[in-house]
């Protein structure tokens, strides 16, 4: 009891006493132009148009004494001077345990059909501005993630933060399916950025699992939803990481993907009248992405949480160095790269170990599973140097030692990188068999 009447305290110490009203005064692309109180216009604000059907929006930009305002909803019967509500404070969420296992939009609401979502007592904004950098504690030990291919050759740590690089149908869900099945943390954290509607529940059911789904939550904003919903659906994801980061635990965050949140940032930015810059892309989504991604990582200095993240980035036409792949790359603390050329010849997941990097990783291994890694990463390099000759045979067994053994043992590392969706490997198993792979 004393913790219900304390939340109701708190939320009726926020009402704010006043009420702004405002108008519709026009339509700017996919904007809405509102004008209202000076006081009440404010970047990030909400406000609530009624019209023949209600939308919520947001303030995102202002032209002259007019706001300019991003729908979250659909905005079809919108009249010029419909009655706009401006409630002045950007989105709050209220986490807490029961939200492990359902999944919810972009403000936080149920949307898998099981029934209202239990709201925590302490509210936490959506967009929260990343810890002091003085404040946070480093990174944790050495996180084991089940997947071989990153345990041995771009192994994390608690609190990193990690891309993953890939075109299009080349295996990023069902990596992250893996990550969350068989990461050694508390939560899972999921958002689901610009994904097909259709294949949300087949990740959820299918590819997820019922163990993947039981320690997480999953934040969905489909690529049919605005662009506004699609911009805040991964803060979303990250203030429910924060909750449970906050409370002692470790957390892996899983957003897919950057590159649509970037879409979405710039589909706004275009509106609002920011001049496009390489490929579109407006000035805005370079000072957001650092917003986003800097969330991510330990906790403050004393405390136990940390969010370990892994954000997906979709290069166009497989170009690794499209802006926002460069942006995210120089902001995270390594990368995974995962090529088509791997998964067309069969290997899932398809990590090419020899450009994915993880800027911790000397820290996270031993001496002695650093030698194995040098050594594996050794032999795929010749070979990778050799294929060419090789599969013309214009390389004669014998001409160079390092050369044979690096064929010699080709075929075994394959194997020790191959790993099947349902699969778990700890850190132990898969340096054991790199180990026999390299005898």
């Amino acid at each position: 009891m004393p913790s219900l009447l304390s939340k109701l305290a708190e939320e009726i110490h926020a009402l704010d006493p006043r009420r702004f009203e405002g108008r519709v005064t026009g339509l700017s692309g996919a904007l809405v132009e509102v004008t209202g109180p000076v006081e009440a216009l404010a970047l990030g604000a909400r406000v609530t148009i009624f019209g023949h059907t209600t939308a919520r929006g947001e303030i995102v930009g202002f032209r002259g004494d007019r706001a300019l305002i991003a729908p979250y909803d659909s905005i079809e019967a919108i009249r010029p001077g419909a009655r706009v509500v401006l409630e002045g404070a950007s989105p709050m969420a209220r986490p807490s345990h029961t939200w492990l296992g359902r999944v919810i939009d972009c403000f936080g609401n149920p949307v898998d059909g099981e029934g209202p979502l239990p709201q925590g007592i302490k509210p936490t904004p959506v967009r929260a501005p990343p810890p002091s950098a003085h404040d946070r504690s480093r990174v944790g030990g050495r996180l084991d993630v089940g997947v071989r291919a990153l345990n041995i050759f771009a192994a994390l740590c608690r609190g990193q933060r990690m891309g993953v690089f890939a075109g299009s149908g080349v295996g990023k869900s069902v990596l992250m399916s893996m990550l969350a099945r068989g990461a050694n943390a508390d939560v899972i954290v999921i958002g689901l950025v610009g994904e097909r509607g259709r294949e949300v529940k087949e990740f959820i059911e299918d590819t997820l699992g019922e163990e993947g789904r039981r320690r997480s939550v999953v934040v969905v904003a489909t690529s049919d939803e605005s662009a506004a919903r699609r911009r805040l659906a991964p803060h979303m994801a990250c203030a429910v990481a924060e909750h449970f980061r906050d409370e002692g635990l470790d957390v892996l965050l899983l957003i897919d993907s950057v590159t649509r949140f970037a879409m979405a940032q710039r589909e706004i930015g275009l509106s609002v009248g920011e001049p496009p810059t390489t490929k579109g892309y407006t000035p805005s989504v370079f000072a957001e992405l650092p917003k986003l991604l800097e969330r991510a990582g330990p906790g403050r200095e004393g405390e136990l949480g940390s969010i370990t993240a892994l954000f997906t980035v979709l290069v166009d036409g497989d170009d690794h160095n499209e802006p926002i792949a460069d942006a995210v790359r120089g902001i995270l603390d390594g990368h995974i790269v995962m090529e088509r050329a791997i998964a067309e010849r069969g290997r899932y997941p398809a990590i090419n170990v020899l450009k994915s990097i993880s800027r911790l990783m000397p820290m996270c291994h031993t001496a002695e599973e650093n030698k194995l890694v040098a050594r594996a990463r050794e032999a795929l390099s010749l070979y990778g140097e050799m294929e060419e000759l090789i599969r013309i045979g214009a390389y004669k067994a014998g001409a160079d030692p390092q050369v044979d053994e690096a064929i010699r043992v080709r075929p075994a590392v394959e194997r020790v990188l191959t790993q099947i969706r349902d699969e778990q490997s700890s850190i132990e198993e898969g340096f054991a068999m790199l180990a026999e792979a390299l005898q």
